[in-house]
């Protein structure tokens, strides 16, 4: 099964390969291009006009072949492929608020923030009640029920995850090569657990990933926008709340730890100290830019950080 896995995520890499051309043509004759925040560093307003919404390329791809593969007598997998779908779609509703002339509106912060909510307590109450998940495994002491206190716990994982991937997506590649790493990690864990259904999904999504990134690479020919992200980090969260190894996501995931802490000590900094920084520009990686680091080399630095983070997750995973 693990042998299928792998060759369904070169089929994905193939089709998101096939799919992207399309797909990226269709968002410029929408004239779907990304505005750039003038709060940005100067260096990013040259990518004015880039279209965004290139998560539709990862969407459709994995949507295809989870349907065609791994669904039948597999009703599990459709939780994570709700996420891409449902988080997809409203990341798509989203982007179209951070268009260049903004002919449309977007979601406002609090409208957001109440869907991801909804979609958060829906998956955690499947989670639990219906796919009857409520584990938390810990490396050298073993697996643990928690009872109705994971429904909480899940809805968490998810907001936080979803909303870390969120930020980690300001440079070309960095968000996408990062949840790849992470979803692969996870998939190994999965063959250790024998979930091949939930393997051969985290190496669908890596290998529809991996398809984007192509024209996703720098410079960026699309972006995957919020249509992307809020589906990627989703997924990736229930992904960990499914294998029970939720507890190694900021470890094998410490990209976005590190992405989401720097712009909560700069807000939390900003406002206690009355205007003073400590980051040049949050999120971190924009920190990095004005110090004179190279966007490839960000993200390819960001990508051996995860690598590291994964490994060792893993490896923590092999402990319970």
């Amino acid at each position: 099964m693990t042998t299928f896995s792998l060759a369904t995520a070169g089929l994905a890499f193939l089709l998101a390969l096939a799919i992207g051309p399309p797909v990226i043509r269709w968002l410029r004759t929408r004239s779907l291009g990304k505005a750039i925040s003038d709060e940005g560093p100067e260096t990013h307003h040259i990518k004015a006009g880039t279209p965004t919404m290139g998560g539709l390329i990862i969407f459709i791809t994995v949507a295809i072949l989870t349907v065609a593969t791994n669904v039948v007598d597999r009703e599990s997998i459709l939780l994570p492929l709700a996420a891409i779908v449902v988080l997809g779609g409203i990341g798509a509703i989203d982007d179209l608020g951070t268009l260049v002339g903004r002919r449309y509106e977007g979601l406002s912060w609090r409208l957001k923030v109440g869907v991801l909510l909804a979609f958060s307590v829906s998956a955690s109450l499947v989670l639990f009640y219906a796919l009857d998940i409520s584990s938390l495994n810990v490396p050298w002491a073993g697996s643990f029920d928690l009872g109705p206190g994971y429904i909480v716990i899940a809805i968490l994982t998810i907001m936080a995850t979803t909303s870390s991937v969120a930020i980690t997506d300001g440079l070309d590649s960095l968000a996408g090569g990062t949840v790849a790493i992470a979803l692969a990690a996870f998939g190994v864990i999965a063959i250790g657990q024998e979930q091949d259904f939930l393997v051969r999904f985290c190496f669908t999504t890596v290998g529809a990933v991996l398809g984007f990134l192509w024209y996703n690479a720098h410079p960026a020919e699309v972006f995957m926008g919020e249509t992307g992200a809020l589906a990627l980090g989703g997924s990736l969260a229930i992904v960990a709340l499914m294998t029970g190894h939720w507890l190694l996501l900021p470890v094998i995931g410490i990209v976005f730890v590190i992405e989401a802490a720097s712009d909560i000590i700069q807000i939390v900094y900003f406002k206690l100290t009355g205007g003073k920084r400590v980051f040049r520009m949050a999120p971190i990686h924009n920190h990095f830019e004005l110090l004179g680091w190279s966007e490839p080399q960000i993200v390819t630095r960001a990508w051996l950080v995860g690598i590291a983070g994964a490994i060792v997750g893993v490896a923590l995973a092999l402990q319970v």
